[in-house]
């Protein structure tokens, strides 16, 4: 087929006029059995470079992507257009996907996506000997690299896949970001033999802007008074989830139309935010790096970082959401030097300590385990686990074994030493990163150029799209006016306690402030562990303030507050104040029947469940029946102490279970903020 017929089909099937020139030649490779790797900038249109094939092959064409919201979105628009495609995902059912898989064997889907985890299910590995398999597409590629920005695990079994294949089987990688050294590591990962497709990198529509400031309150001065102004609608990217909620709530607190999206969310709140960006239903959607990969809308407007990404890498594929259909769209960074903290963080968390390597070494020598076993036995978060794990099969320390349907790992005899060596040099490269990302802030080059130069770009093209070549500067005026309403929003902000639980008759809460928002947990801090007394009386007026905000002129009938692990009588004086101001008769009945550790000191959502588990009882239980509780605490981590107490209290016969918080932490563990 010859690029004039085709064409005439891309008419019909695909209602589009014409192919990009790198589309084609891309396309004709693959029609001839080849292995392809394309690098080209986001909207270009990298999905019809298989789409195109796959519905000329008699086979199926399975595509792995990490994107769950490209996967519903490429599948949902190719099926409007009569290409059967489906997507396995674990938002999915376990029927649903057991249904598409089925399709599949029988050849009643064309194509098939994919999340890279999957492999890891024996229903779908049974299934792969069955598919009739005409081409394979592993998207996000840099993903395979250990030198990519976003490697993951997981994408390790689709190399071993790929380099099982026979030749003449058409391969495709894609990825928008790929600096010279990553695309190296995916030619020598996918077995040579690999054509490189590089296209431009420039977006002549981007105005580029950096925006230093002094302290994160010019952040939100700055949004607040001009996020209005900027054209149409656009994303605004946070550093963390709790950034997140700040960010939204502020907003809405300046009656700006905006929401919240964050990896937290349940799979329907995420994908009702997704169409709603789609259909432009706020000024901007605030979000972590968990939204934009896989959306493919064209006129976003304009995306604005307050955190600084960890390399221009990361940036280039964040910013390369906007302003796809060609029209200008503002690119706008703020930096703090103290912004450069939280990355460096997410450096050093990459790899995990060396001893957490052989925490897991150890545990599996003694032992066959299975993964639930050894985060109990190690203490790992689930993130660090699997990095882990990855490395340590790789490097032939350990191995998967099955037994049924259980897997379980053991120790290979006469294994080598853990090879640090790559570890440290990832950790360096990715310092360097860094580093790259501070000169982007600081050059006054075209801003446009230096991130297009870094990812292995040279065009000769010049432009004038940034503050240091054509377009005015950006600085911050910050007037007593906002100085006001912005702290009158600290004072009357207050986060949301999620801790509803199937089996319970526990609700939502509310928490003073975030332990980092404020001063309020440097002040919990003094209290508990450098000996300054009783929470301060402010603390107590704060949390009265958020307990009438969520609660109102509700009633309850007892007070209850959580036994102390090492706080003393802490939260029981605390406790005390609260229930004489709101009139709430206090029981100091709730105990602990047996010791337990500090939340914080587990890593893992299993330990901190099992630290709590059948740990309390309540001394008269008949006065539980029928209750409307309050249950108070100091600090709500990971919720699993008052999930525990609000089950036990349920059993007890309670009608409702309330918590009042004095500080919410950002997820997990105080220190990780």
């Amino acid at each position: 087929m010859n690029r004039q017929e085709a064409e005439v089909v891309l008419r019909n099937r695909f209602q589009l006029s014409r192919f990009y020139d790198e589309q084609w030649t891309t396309i004709e490779k693959l029609l001839l059995g080849e292995r392809v790797l394309l690098i080209e900038k986001t909207g270009f249109g990298k999905s019809l470079c298989f789409q195109f094939p796959a519905i000329l092959f008699k086979g199926i064409t399975v595509v792995f992507s990490p994107l769950i919201a490209l996967m519903r979105d490429q599948a949902k628009k190719l099926s409007s257009l009569g290409i059967p495609a489906k997507c396995i995902n674990s938002e999915q059912t376990h029927e649903e996907n057991s249904s598409i898989i089925a399709e599949a064997k029988q050849g009643k889907v064309k194509i098939l996506y994919i999340a890279p985890e999957r492999q890891e299910n024996p229903e779908w590995l049974e299934a792969t000997r069955e598919l009739n398999l005409s081409m394979v597409v592993v998207d996000e590629a840099h993903c395979i690299s250990v030198w990519g920005h976003d490697f993951r695990p997981a994408f390790k079994r689709i190399i071993n896949l790929v380099q099982l294949l026979p030749k003449g089987l058409p391969v495709l990688a894609t990825t928008a970001t790929a600096t010279p050294r990553v695309q190296s590591d995916i030619e020598k990962q996918m077995g040579g033999n690999l054509s490189v497709i590089r296209g431009n990198l420039m977006r002549e529509s981007f105005r580029l802007f950096v925006i230093k400031v002094e302290s994160e309150d010019e952040k939100l001065i700055w949004l607040g008074k001009n996020l209005e102004k900027l054209p149409g609608t656009g994303l605004l990217y946070t550093g963390t989830r709790m950034d997140t909620e700040i960010y939204s709530k502020w907003l809405e607190h300046l009656h700006i139309s905006s929401i919240g999206y964050n990896a937290g969310l349940d799979t329907e709140s995420r994908i009702a935010i997704e169409n709603g960006l789609m259909n432009n239903d706020w000024k901007c959607v605030i979000s972590t790096n968990a939204l934009g990969m896989g959306i493919d809308k064209p006129d976003i407007r304009f995306i604005i970082h307050t955190q600084i990404p960890q390399s221009p890498i990361h940036y280039y594929q964040e910013i390369g959401r906007a302003g796809r259909d060609g029209v200008p769209a503002w690119i706008i960074l703020f930096y703090h030097p103290d912004d450069k903290r939280l990355p460096e963080v997410f450096i050093e968390g990459g790899r995990p300590a060396i001893s957490k390597y052989g925490r897991v070494i150890r545990a599996i020598k003694s032992e066959l385990l299975g993964e639930k076993d050894l985060m109990r036995k190690t203490n790992l978060k689930n993130n660090q686990f699997r990095v882990i794990k990855a490395d340590l099969v790789e490097q032939k320390i350990i191995r998967e074994v099955t037994f049924g349907k259980c897997k379980k790992y053991e120790y290979i005899s006469g294994a080598p030493d853990l090879n640090t060596a790559l570890f440290e040099e990832l950790r360096a490269c990715k310092t360097r990163e860094l580093e790259k990302m501070l000169g982007y802030i600081d050059t006054t080059e075209s801003r446009m150029k230096y991130l297009c130069a870094y990812l292995g770009d040279e065009s000769k093209l010049s432009f004038n799209n940034c503050d240091n070549t054509g377009q005015k500067k950006i600085r911050v005026l910050v007037t007593p006016e906002w100085t006001e309403r912005l702290k009158d929003f600290r004072d009357n902000y207050f986060p949301d306690i999620h801790a509803e639980t199937k089996g319970a008759c526990l609700v939502d809460g509310i928490a003073a402030s975030f332990y980092g928002f404020s001063n309020i947990g440097a002040a919990i801090h003094r209290s508990k562990y450098e000996g300054a007394g009783d929470f301060p009386d402010f603390l107590v007026r704060q949390t009265l303030k958020a307990y009438r905000k969520k609660f109102g002129e509700q009633q309850f009938d007892l007070l209850v507050y959580v036994p102390p692990t090492v706080s003393g009588d802490l939260v029981k004086n605390f406790a005390e104040k609260i229930a004489r101001a709101l009139k709430i008769p206090v029981s100091h009945k709730l105990k602990k029947q047996r010791l337990t550790s500090e939340q914080k000191v587990f890593e893992n959502h299993y330990l901190k469940h099992d630290n709590v588990a059948d740990a309390f009882i309540y001394e008269s239980p008949e006065e539980i029946e029928d209750k409307n509780i309050l249950l108070i605490d100091d600090i709500f981590d990971s919720g699993a102490t008052i999930k525990e107490i609000g089950k036990y209290l349920t059993k007890l016969g309670a009608a409702s279970i309330a918590p009042l918080v004095i500080a919410r932490t950002v997820g997990g563990d105080i220190h990780d903020e």
